[in-house]
């Protein structure tokens, strides 16, 4: 009974918390769809990376790599919060443990996600791929995704005011 005990103690909690599914879909290189036990769909924002946006350098890239490493493959995963948008974000592991993430920003096809991650070897993989020109990372002037989302805003911001600045001086011509 103590052997079976220990083994239990030392064996990882996380897996008993991991879920099986088949990945049905790539959305981008950090987003993915996996089939799940009754046919039920569900998105999946990876963990601890973030990759570049589709119309970003490297997005396609991106959204490429992640498919050839999961697409039609069975995974595992452990949600590990809901995100602002509602999605679960999660670790997800397939071929015999890889870590997609960890995997992604090995490649140079994502940054470590520092602001929401406290595994400090994530950003010791960037830094080798940065210093590898892996990737985007032959980019000397890559922008994160965060930095070009508001980057985005902004523009879309400026577009609004103009718009109603634009609307304000026909109302006052009449």
């Amino acid at each position: 009974m103590r052997i079976v005990l220990f083994a239990l103690l030392c064996f990882p909690l996380s897996f008993f918390s991991q879920t099986a599914a088949k990945v049905v879909g790539i959305s981008d290189g950090d987003t993915i769809t996996v089939l799940l036990d009754g046919n039920v769909q569900k998105k999946l924002r990876l963990a601890e990376v973030d990759c570049p946006e589709k119309k970003q350098p490297f997005g396609k890239n991106a959204k490429q790599f992640t498919s050839d490493q999961v697409f039609a493959k069975k995974i595992r995963f452990t949600e590990t919060k809901k995100d602002r948008y509602g999605r679960s974000i999660a670790k997800v592991y397939y071929d015999n443990g890889k870590y997609l993430s960890a995997e992604i920003i090995k490649a140079g096809y994502g940054w470590w996600y520092y602001s929401y991650s406290k595994d400090a070897d994530l950003g010791k993989m960037q830094e080798t791929a940065k210093a590898r020109k892996r990737g985007l990372w032959q980019d000397k002037k890559a922008v994160s995704p965060w930095d070009f989302r508001k980057e985005q805003r902004g523009k879309a911001k400026a577009k609004r005011l103009q718009k109603q600045m634009e609307q304000l001086s026909v109302i006052d011509q009449k």
